[in-house]
């Protein structure tokens, strides 16, 4: 039996397969409050606060199985003699969570660390630096996780041929000076910034790879993605610089039931032409003293259901 909740929230007497936590855009500093480049207020030191709530829900609800961070550990901000040291303080946060932690690495990581030092320290699964994997919690479903800066000038050595491809595609549809602004550029065309990235050829063969096997097992595939892979979900200038070409290759099966995103703080929330969900969530760092942005979400066989906190907006996704 179905009831409707006071928040347009359906229940069931159902237990869900599986629940796992979300949190998105930390970015920790221990450096005074300040603002983005649009004005919107940043709580640096308070983001550890919304983590350990994040954590301590958790564990307290007892059976969410595993959690997901959607990027951007620390804040570009961060003051570069501190940066081993606040890693390590959010970290041992996240490693207080009763099941597995999965990341993903967002412009802010990248900002502080480089790939080489960088992945270790997240305990991602990698060959050649990329930071893209897959993992299954339950025989029904496949979790896949992007690597939205395998094509990017953030991470990679100067002299190393991604950067310079990378610089090169930046160059030819980005006239400003300076490349992390979208001045000039219209609608779609403004997510070519530095600050953004894409998925890479190699990546783009395995994504599909797994798809593939995701149809043949009949399985449910859900995508996380530091950068979001829909329009209607963020801002144009938040967007993975290919989202085109891999939704193109998401598209082809019928296995994606959902792709959740970090990146574009404010968050966001739509469903495509194929009826995948696309959700942005809302970023820890934007949270006012006192206020939280986190949530955990509960797979049933016919839905997902994020249960957000605060900041984050609760979303049924029917499947």
């Amino acid at each position: 039996m179905m009831t409707s909740l006071s928040n347009g929230f359906t229940s069931s007497n159902s237990k869900p397969l599986f629940s796992f936590g979300v949190i998105a855009d930390v970015q920790y500093a221990d450096i005074p409050d300040g603002k983005s480049f649009l004005g919107t207020p940043r709580f640096y030191r308070h983001s550890i606060s919304v983590l350990q709530r994040a954590v301590k829900s958790w564990n307290d609800k007892k059976n969410v199985n595993f959690s997901i961070n959607f990027g951007d550990i620390l804040d570009g901000f961060c003051p570069k003699t501190e940066r081993s040291t606040a890693i390590e303080k959010i970290l041992n946060e996240f490693e207080k969570f009763n099941g597995d932690v999965y990341h993903m690495i967002g412009n802010h990581c990248l900002y502080n660390f480089p790939r080489s030092k960088l992945l270790p320290l997240l305990k991602i699964p990698s060959e050649n630096l990329c930071a893209y994997y897959d993992f299954t919690p339950c025989p029904e479903y496949r979790f896949i996780v992007l690597d939205a800066y395998d094509f990017s000038v953030l991470g990679w050595p100067k002299d190393h041929e991604i950067t310079k491809q990378a610089i090169q595609f930046l160059e030819e549809r980005n006239p400003n000076s300076n490349k992390d602004s979208p001045d000039g550029l219209v609608g779609v065309e403004r997510r070519f910034v530095k600050f953004n990235g894409g998925v890479g050829k190699e990546q783009l063969s395995w994504l599909e790879g797994i798809l593939r096997d995701c149809s043949e097992r009949k399985q449910n595939a859900i995508v996380c993605c530091h950068l979001p892979l829909d329009p209607g979900a963020a801002s144009p200038v938040g967007l993975l610089w290919n989202y085109d070409e891999v939704m193109e290759v998401i598209h082809k099966y019928n296995c994606v039931k959902a792709c959740f995103s970090g990146h574009d703080h404010k968050g966001g929330y739509t469903t495509d032409s194929r009826g995948i969900h696309h959700r942005c969530l809302e970023a820890a760092l934007e949270c006012p003293p006192g206020s939280n942005a986190y949530g955990f979400v509960d797979v049933y066989q016919d839905r997902l259901s994020l249960v957000g906190t605060d900041r984050m907006a609760c979303t049924e996704m029917i499947i």
